[in-house]
């Protein structure tokens, strides 16, 4: 393994040896290495590189998160008073060995789609800074978890850039058990009162955070932005719903005689209608929508 001191001594290392594989927390990687689905033929150990570990306010209203940041450091009362949505999924992010060791740049370079940052930081639009041999480079964080913007050879991820909006921001997500678990969808919701405007993603659904443009857009002009940000109880449901329809398309097709759709499995829903789980999916979270919402504007 090699363990540069530094970010330019890391990116030289990736630049002499392509193969090699980063690494911070090592929760991701290693569960690939024990699965048998990774080999890496060598590793670029990024523990020692103390300017990734922390973070520190810039000109302009911004937070510049080292990619190196802890799950648990951005669970503390320090942090979480910076960015609240963020701390909320860094603390459920798993078991206490996991968010000790679990790092934010690990987070989003993996693009597990349950990863519990990245709705945050899509609904945040923040930006990633990336270091390679030719430089660096500033990207939407969204460009690069969807592939418009991937990573380059030599690249590593240095620092992510969150607009700092000072209004109620909410992480929630929901897991089918107790304890701390994998979602099976979340939703990371900010006001930006600024601008008017309600952001909100959808995460654990897809392969990356999905944005219901359309349902930010229609639930903004339903806020009293002027008073105390009241909404009609109405519109709160509707936008849950709005965001559900949005991230969570009814299936196509028609079910087969007796209930049972396509290609569903044992799941089975009333004819014509989609399969039984994907009902419970739009049920799950439309409601996460509704109270992200309803909880940033109380």
């Amino acid at each position: 393994m090699m363990l540069p001191a530094t970010l330019e001594e890391a990116v030289e290392a990736l630049t002499a040896v392509p193969a090699a594989v980063p690494v911070a927390g090592g929760t991701d990687l290693m569960g690939a290495v024990n699965a048998g689905l990774l080999r890496p033929p060598a590793l670029v150990g990024l523990g020692r590189i103390s300017e990734l570990r922390g973070w520190r306010y810039e000109d302009g209203g911004t937070a510049v998160l080292g990619a190196g940041l802890t799950h648990a450091r951005m669970g503390r009362p320090d942090f979480a008073a910076l960015i609240p949505a963020l701390a909320d999924a860094a603390r459920t992010a798993g078991p206490p060995q996991i968010r000790n060791s679990g790092t934010l740049g690990g987070n989003i370079a993996t693009a597990d789609p349950t990863g519990d940052t990245l709705p945050v930081l899509a609904a945040l639009e923040a930006t990633v800074t990336l270091a390679g041999p030719g430089g660096s480079r500033e990207i939407p964080v969204s460009h690069l978890l969807t592939g418009l913007d991937p990573m380059r050879p030599g690249e590593l991820l240095g620092w992510v850039r969150v607009p700092l909006l000072h209004a109620p921001q909410v992480y929630l997500k929901a897991t089918g058990r107790s304890g701390p678990a994998r979602a099976s969808a979340s939703v990371a919701l900010v006001l930006d009162p600024a601008r008017r405007a309600v952001r909100c993603a959808v995460g654990a659904v897809a392969p990356v955070p999905l944005r219901p443009l359309e349902a930010e857009a229609w639930v903004s002009g339903c806020i009293d932005w002027d008073g105390e940000r009241g909404i009609d109880p109405a519109a709160l449901t509707a936008f849950g719903e709005y965001v559900a329809g949005a991230c969570v398309p009814e299936p196509q097709g028609l079910a087969e005689p007796g209930g049972a759709v396509p290609g569903a499995g044992d799941e089975t829903a009333s004819p014509g209608g989609p399969p039984a789980a994907a009902q419970r999916l739009r049920r799950t979270v439309s409601v996460l929508a509704r109270r992200a919402l309803g909880r940033a504007l109380k």
